[in-house]
């Protein structure tokens, strides 16, 4: 199990991303449109700089929604690989069964 502490700074992440969005991509759109002056995308850097570094979508970590960890997450399972291992094998999830060959 993940520590409480990084668990609750993921989700502030999360949320911070969220809040700031439609900001971000506004900026973005600005800075990245060939047609704008140089003026107007200096502007958009600097206001770009101030919205908080945890808005980014890149900060957030990916964890495991049965115990938090971080190393191993399967997206498609939205868990580690430990954790879909324990649980297939005790048959609570749904459409996987234990291969040998």
């Amino acid at each position: 199990m993940a520590k409480k502490s990084m668990l609750a700074k993921n989700e502030e992440r999360k949320r911070l991303v969220e809040q700031y969005r439609a900001r971000r991509e506004e900026l973005l759109k600005i800075i990245k449109d060939p047609e704008r002056s140089v003026d107007d995308k200096l502007e958009a850097y600097t206001r770009l700089a101030k919205i908080p570094r945890n808005a980014s979508p890149v900060r957030v970590r990916n964890r495991c929604g049965v115990n938090g960890r971080p190393r191993g997450y399967l997206r498609r399972f939205n868990m580690s690989r430990v954790q879909l291992r324990e649980l297939a094998l005790q048959g609570k999830v749904p459409g996987v069964t234990k291969s040998s060959w």
